[in-house]
């Protein structure tokens, strides 16, 4: 009996267009691949000659099989490689991390303020703000072509150039529209970024650890925040304008780092197939997946899942075409679930703590603008570690299950912010005690939210878009995260001062709306390739289809397909 896995690899032998000018040393690849299939894969009705191991669940038998004969290890001399190349695509992570931490401190400093003629708040101060969001927004409709276009390794070069052109524009200033010109420029390169970098590590990654290693992808927007607090606390002593124009200047570090780095990067085997490049492909799996051996299991499987999937005249070849995003159901399903982790990852409550922080602060008598930033920064330390934890685990726990107990613990955290927050929120409160757990449960929002949506903010839309979709699905899902940016910028401020912390009330009743869409639309991604999540979205049901799992007997011959668990009972 020819399982259905071995005639897919004696399929590539027609469809690659790769194997006839090496036929020899190709048909033995195809040969070594139908060898291995027909070795540790039979069906479940074929009589079992081997001593059973034991039984347990998984979400797609082919890939867990492969796993399970190339046993590949995370810390050989190869991986260490594989991991520079992600480190360097971890860097436009950082870049997003530093802005995102830097005006808010640059804002507070005495010489910036001067020197523009700036106060803390105000239209004038509202608008240096708004022109990054506006440049990331018109950004957002550039970034999926270049990144399509060039391919993954060069939008991040392109994205890290266009930040020092903005850095070298906006540190130099001599007036409030040069520098307003800088933050335009920063943020259309950063939008770039934000699409390459993460398009990047999911492709590249090992299928094996794609969810740690490109859920790390975003905590590394702390390794950005955290410098760039405490190089506010320190240039904060500097009694000139330098000590707000060096912070600026430190923008182009990781831009550089990431423009540098790129040259060593190899493409990603989707986008060298998507181009017909499939030779190049092979080389790169086999080297970085494979510990050099194309005959790898989890090679022979992701390349054959690739020239089945992938399309070499797709839409991602027609930089002007978005249709494929909103074409077909599957295509809505996957939209849904990357705008609505857009929206979630903004608006779940993590926008009012940075506003409520400094009046919680200021109510128990801190009101020194050093010791603030000092408690921000330990916030930014816990908030990284938590995150680096979460994508640790986000393998095990599962994306869809990780979300869901975490934003169910927002609105219980939610619901004890705002009666404390009633309580002993004023300014006249001389209750340090309820202060104090006031600021201790906003630490434990935040600690929530960097383990459970800090990893998926980057991993989740990624695993969700196929892959003619994924950069200009990058550049959507990026732009719906701006506008909910923009309104957790400038709508929280206004409505605190109407209504003060009654506002909390519409994040308790947001919270319950996500975990309900959560709960009803949002997919499981764990435990597949970045091809094999594709059958999915092609089910009616998408979400019932992601949380079925097979029952399998692992024994000595490889894997034993008992069936899906719903049809055992």
């Amino acid at each position: 009996m020819q399982s259905s896995t071995a005639r897919g690899y004696q399929d590539m032998d027609v469809g690659s267009g790769v194997v006839s000018p090496q036929a020899k040393e190709m048909e033995g690849y195809l040969e070594g691949a139908y060898h291995r299939d027909n070795h540790n894969s039979f069906s479940s009705d074929s009589p079992t000659q081997v001593e059973q191991q034991h039984i347990t669940t998984v979400a797609h038998v082919g890939f867990s099989d492969a796993l399970i004969a190339q046993k590949p290890s995370p810390w050989t001399k190869t991986m260490f490689k594989l991991y520079f190349f992600l480190f360097v695509a971890f860097l436009n992570s950082c870049i997003n991390g530093y802005d995102g931490s830097l005006m808010g401190g640059l804002n507070a400093m005495s010489y910036y303020q001067q020197y523009f003629n700036m106060t803390p708040t105000g239209s004038k101060t509202g608008l240096v703000f708004a022109i990054y969001t506006i440049g990331n927004i018109t950004g957002s409709f550039f970034c999926g072509p270049f990144t399509d276009w060039w391919g993954r390794r060069w939008g991040m070069f392109i994205g890290g150039a266009i930040i020092i052109a903005g850095t070298c524009v906006q540190a130099p200033a001599t007036s409030r529209e040069m520098f307003m010109g800088g933050r335009f420029i920063l943020g259309f390169g950063v939008a770039t970024c934000a699409t390459a970098g993460p398009s990047y590590v999911a492709e590249m990654a090992h299928p094996a650890w794609r969810g740690t290693l490109t859920g790390l992808y975003n905590t590394f927007w702390f390794v950005g925040g955290i410098p760039a607090t405490w190089t506010l606390y320190g240039t904060q002593n500097i009694h000139s304008d330098l000590s707000w124009r060096l912070p600026v200047w430190f923008q182009a570090v990781a831009s550089g780092l990431v423009m540098c780095g790129c040259l060593f990067c190899p493409e990603t085997p989707r986008w060298l197939v998507s181009n017909d490049r499939h030779e190049e492909a092979i080389r790169v799996l086999a080297k970085y997946h494979g510990e050099g051996n194309r005959n790898s299991p989890i090679v022979l499987l992701t390349y054959r899942e690739m020239i089945e999937e992938i399309a070499t005249e797709g839409s991602d070849k027609r930089w002007w075409d978005y249709t494929d995003l909103f074409n077909t159901k599957p295509a809505w399903w996957r939209m849904s679930c990357v705008i609505g982790m857009a929206f979630f990852s903004q608006w779940s409550g993590n926008g009012a703590v940075s506003y409520f922080m400094p009046v919680l602060l200021d109510s128990i008598g801190v009101r020194d603008q050093q010791t603030q930033l000092l408690y921000n920064a330990i916030l930014n330390v816990l908030s990284f570690i938590m995150a680096t934890a979460g994508a640790r685990y986000v393998d095990r726990l599962g994306r869809r299950n990780v979300l869901l107990i975490g934003t169910s613990l927002f609105v219980l955290w939610w619901t004890i912010i705002t009666t404390l927050t009633a309580l002993y929120g004023d300014k006249s409160n001389q209750n340090l005690y309820g202060s104090r757990a006031a600021i201790a449960f906003i630490y434990i929002f935040g600690i929530t939210y960097s383990f459970a949506y800090t990893p998926l903010q980057a991993l989740y839309p990624v695993e969700c878009l196929s892959y003619e979709t994924r950069a200009k699905g990058m550049g959507v899902y990026n732009l719906f995260v701006n506008v909910a940016a923009f309104f957790n910028t400038y709508a929280i401020p206004t409505v605190w001062e109407k209504i003060t912390w009654r506002f909390y009330f519409l994040y308790i009743a947001w919270d319950v709306f996500e975990v309900i869409y959560i709960y009803f639309f949002f997919v499981e991604t764990k435990g597949r390739t970045l091809e094999e999540i594709n059958e999915i979205f092609d089910a009616p049901y998408p979400k019932q289809k992601s949380i079925q799992k097979h029952i399998v007997v692992i024994t000595d011959r490889g894997i034993l397909d008992k069936g899906l668990e719903e049809n055992m009972y």
